[in-house]
């Protein structure tokens, strides 16, 4: 098997414009592989909303469907809690601001993921399932703070990144820099898929925090669901 995904990872450096190469490899990944799922989920929650009312059997399958893709999302998710803490570790950020913004926001990422696990087995029954709400509510906290905080940072990146490109354009070896102007628009489009994913989380996690008629509204969930997953499978898609 590992011999097989090293083939398959070398051709694709020959050939990165071959679709299927490029499923493998985004499906080798475990983001990749919780971004098809939660697309999944909330596909599934979205068409059983639509026909709950005229084909209950049909309906019930799909939330089955939603369930099983949410729980699995959460086993995928085991030890998930570490990448803020190496994130921290190794790349806290280049400004005093933004290193303070990285702490909160990994903080709160870590709090998510580790509660999350004791979510996940409350849920499916190996710890008491009691503990479910409460471990929703910490976990769903801590995910919404951390992403206040990631939101805001990656607007100062934004801003940043915007002002860089501008006094490139401005410089006269155009041929130079034509290369750095699209990096740097690369990066600006991947700071933008990051702020509409956590946006939408952070949606997803107020829903769960402060239940109220907008957030919790089957069609604000499922949207905002399905912004995350698609704003992951564009950051996350090779290139």
């Amino acid at each position: 098997m590992i011999t097989i995904t090293r083939r398959i990872l070398n051709s694709t450096k020959l050939s990165m414009n071959d679709t299927c190469d490029k499923l493998v490899i985004f499906l080798a990944k475990r983001d990749g592989i919780d971004k098809l799922v939660k697309t999944f989920q909330y596909v599934s929650k979205l068409v059983n909303w639509h026909i709950e009312a005229t084909q209950p059997d049909i309906a019930k399958r799909f939330k089955q469907w939603e369930v099983a893709s949410g729980l699995s999302r959460k086993a995928f998710r085991t030890g998930r809690f570490l990448t803020g803490f190496n994130a921290l570790r190794r790349n806290p950020g280049s400004t005093n601001t933004l290193r303070i913004l990285a702490l909160l926001s990994n903080a709160g990422e870590m709090v998510y993921f580790f509660f999350d696990h004791f979510l996940w087995l409350s849920k499916i029954g190996t710890i008491d399932a009691n503990l479910a709400k409460k471990m929703s509510f910490i976990s769903a906290f801590g995910e919404s703070v951390g992403y206040v905080f990631f939101i805001i940072a990656d607007f100062i990146m934004l801003k940043e990144g915007i002002k860089a490109e501008g006094k490139l354009k401005r410089c006269k070896e155009e041929s130079k820099i034509e290369e750095e102007i699209q990096k740097m628009k690369g990066d600006i489009m991947m700071r933008l898929m990051a702020v509409a994913a956590n946006v939408a989380d952070l949606i997803i996690g107020l829903a769960e925090i402060e239940p109220n008629p907008f957030c919790n509204h089957t069609v604000t969930l499922g949207i905002s669901g399905l912004v995350s997953a698609w704003a992951g499978w564009y950051r996350n898609w090779p290139s």
